[in-house]
């Protein structure tokens, strides 16, 4: 009678082992993928952007084309980029990333000009607003960009800014970028100053 009841022990404990593993994943399901981190995953690689420059009475003053890079310099966190605009001489330097402890959204920018512009967001919005910089004339000015008409392979974009803490805002540009490669796409046919 021991020796079965050690048996059916044995034999239950196996049972209740085997029982657990197969309920238990073979791995920890993946967390949930944020808004934020599918932004990042939409912008990585190269883009073709036209930019409408918008003047003091609403109408378009100039358009510029150029590109815009993006690169994973930490997969899933952080991407590096460069833009220009090769008509203006303007190239800038961009990192877009992720702030998981507050939720939020980030991209800071920079230019020969050395101006440090941080743009930060709530994850799962597309808007980024920058916090008040002092102008030369002594007052200050807010930027505020605006990402919309979102699809695989292109979205535009708008940038507004405030001189009044946000409380009325002005139209500074409009972009429109489209992926190279898509539809044959290529950065260099679309701009064929940028080799």
């Amino acid at each position: 009678m021991k020796k079965s009841f050690g048996k059916i022990l044995g034999i239950l404990t196996l049972f209740m082992a085997n029982s657990a593993i197969a309920q238990s994943p073979a791995s920890p399901p993946s967390p949930e993928i944020s808004a934020g981190l599918e932004q990042l995953r939409h912008v990585e690689g190269d883009w073709a952007v036209t930019t409408e420059f918008i003047g003091d009475n609403g109408s378009v003053a100039a358009t510029h084309d150029g590109t815009y890079s993006f690169q994973w310099v930490i997969p899933d966190a952080v991407l590096s980029g460069i833009t220009r605009i090769p008509a203006l001489k303007q190239t800038s330097a961009v990192l877009f990333y992720l702030r998981p402890k507050s939720n939020e959204i980030e991209m800071v920018s920079v230019g020969k000009d050395g101006m440090l512009w941080i743009m930060t967001g709530k994850d799962g919005e597309e808007e980024r607003t920058t916090r008040d910089v002092p102008t030369q004339d002594g007052g200050s000015m807010r930027l505020r960009f605006t990402r919309y008409n979102v699809s695989e392979n292109s979205f535009e974009s708008r940038m507004d800014w405030s001189t009044d803490g946000g409380k009325n805002w002005t139209q500074g540009n409009h972009q429109v970028f489209r992926r190279c490669g898509a539809a044959g796409l290529t950065c260099s046919d679309a701009i064929p100053e940028v080799k």
